[in-house]
């Protein structure tokens, strides 16, 4: 039996009827399971307490989130940066085959989903589902459709923005998520970027009356906002905790329309500004990022709670992971408070090193995910898409979800033989590529740096520069990537080069499907 024979054998038989806690005692036997997403920003392998047994920071929500299913050891962002991660996740494709082949989406940007692509949550609706985007969008709009014709940026302080008055902030933003499969949005788009307040569906909630003001202090860091327009009264620490109180609300709403849904909540947290709420602070030994993890972990547990207190908890599939690896204050974090975000890992946000995309992966799902259940199998946040097309039922054809592989089969424990993914592609914002496939790692490139790592970093953890055409790392003996072997095994390096460029010349990296 071939693994797609094999695969479409689990399928049929993980599919035996269960009773959702949705329903009443005349309620009809469902299969669908509820899908709730929840996507860290800027969250390190390292700061997930129970894979981190020297963190300062507890994450007990997320470790109880662990115990009860499965947790990835070797899960990945499909990039070091974060709007290309969330177009992946959302159409199953790496971001590069698109218009994301550098950077990211910037303040005001067009959106880069393509018209005519199926995303997640198009192809759920296809199959009854009622799906919720709350919290950080990050993958652009169509802003000029509410620009004034009349007016230009300003530039002050070596910086170019918009006036409030830029925009007709009564009139419909089109091309968000409400346009590419969310019944429903909230959220303020991008924390540190304009406009600075709240969009529901596809228009401001309050329209923006003044140029940014940042309140209140950050705890660690700098700010990273960028100037624009802002609603009288914002506060950057009051975002997290609006969110998660929205997508409570939004869970509770959930409980009478006998329809299962799809609540994908990418948080605004721990990326900077790093602003804890009040009740938060000094609540770790990790520093202000530590207290806004903390809080971060406070919010996974209200939606794991709203989920439990609607009775929707049993017939509900939990995803936790995040966009790419911590940002540049790791470094000061490691050295005044001993905390590793990236754990043992090198690199963070941005590299092509594993700490740049390496990331935090858990999945629940009673009755079907094994409690306590540990893969090491690598998986791609692209891979979302194609397994929870199995879990559903819904046929993809050869021009969606061109990067994704399914693991209903690893999730069910079911899987043999070798591993699912081919390999995986890793990018980074500056355009430079590697590939991953087994135990070896080979980055097309003299250096896995993006982000810059201080001196002192680097004489402490004994590594050394290498002065190489490429760089080629066995993670099985290596996983801190200390031993550069493109020299010692020119073989490899040159197998994996070469199938990074079928990758990179193709439309697909797996299969074409049957």
């Amino acid at each position: 039996m071939n693994r797609r024979e094999f695969h479409k054998t689990v399928l049929a038989a993980s599919f035996l009827p269960v009773i959702s806690c949705r329903c009443q005692s005349d309620s009809p036997l469902t299969a669908l399971p509820n899908i709730v997403i929840l996507l860290a920003d800027d969250m390190g392998y390292g700061d997930l307490a129970c894979q981190n047994a020297e963190s300062k920071i507890p994450t007990p929500n997320l470790d109880a989130l662990a115990q009860s299913g499965m947790r990835f050891t070797d899960a990945h962002s499909s990039s070091g940066v974060c709007s290309p991660t969330r177009y992946s996740l959302l159409t199953g494709r790496y971001h590069w085959r698109g218009k994301l082949k550098t950077g990211i989406v910037n303040a005001f940007g067009d959106s880069v989903i393509e018209p005519d692509r199926i995303t997640l949550p198009e192809m759920l609706r296809q199959k009854g589902y009622n799906t919720a985007c709350i919290g950080k969008w990050h993958l652009g709009w169509n802003w000029r459709a509410i620009m004034k014709s009349d007016v230009s940026p300003v530039r002050q302080g070596g910086k170019t923005f918009y006036l409030p008055d830029a925009f007709d902030w009564s009139q419909r933003i089109p091309d968000g998520p409400i346009d590419h499969g969310f019944d429903y949005y909230f959220g303020d788009d991008v924390p540190n970027f304009p406009p600075y307040t709240w969009i529901e569906n596809d228009r401001v909630v309050i329209a923006p009356s003044l140029p940014l003001k940042e309140a209140p202090p950050t705890r660690e860091g700098s700010w990273e906002t960028r100037p624009g327009p802002m609603s009288e009264g914002w506060r950057l620490d009051a975002v997290m905790p609006k969110l998660t109180e929205k997508a409570v609300e939004w869970i509770g709403q959930q409980t009478n329309g006998g329809k299962p849904f799809l609540l994908y909540f990418p948080w605004t947290s721990p990326h900077a500004p790093i602003v804890p709420a009040p009740e938060f602070q000094g609540k770790t030994k990790a520093g202000g990022y530590g207290d806004y993890m903390y809080q971060s972990d406070w919010s996974a547990g209200q939606i794991l709670k709203a989920l439990q207190d609607n009775g929707l908890a049993d017939n509900t599939l939990v995803i936790f992971t995040s966009d790419n690896g911590p940002e540049h204050y790791a470094y000061d974090r490691y050295q005044n408070f001993d905390h590793a975000s990236m754990d043992s890992l090198r690199g963070l946000k941005r590299d092509l090193w594993e700490g740049g995309h390496r990331v935090p992966f858990i999945v629940r799902w009673p009755g079907r995910v094994r409690p306590g259940s540990i893969s090491d199998e690598t998986i791609c946040v692209t891979d979302l898409m194609a397994t929870l097309a199995d879990i559903v039922g819904y046929s993809l054809d050869n021009q969606t979800a061109e990067d994704s592989y399914s693991f209903l089969p690893v999730f069910l424990e079911k899987s043999s033989g070798p591993p699912i993914r081919e390999a995986t592609v890793h990018h980074a914002p500056n355009g430079q590529f590697a590939i991953r496939q087994g135990d070896w790692v080979y980055i097309d490139w003299k250096n896995g740096n993006v982000t810059r790592v201080p001196d002192w970093f680097d004489q402490e953890k004994g590594y050394s520069k290498t002065e190489a055409p490429g760089l080629l790392y066995n993670l099985k003996n290596d996983l801190s990537e200390y031993q550069n072997l493109y020299h010692e095994q020119p073989e490899i390096a040159a197998r994996l080069k070469n199938l990074l460029e079928k990758y990179r010349s193709q439309s697909r990296s797996i299969p074409l499907r049957d």
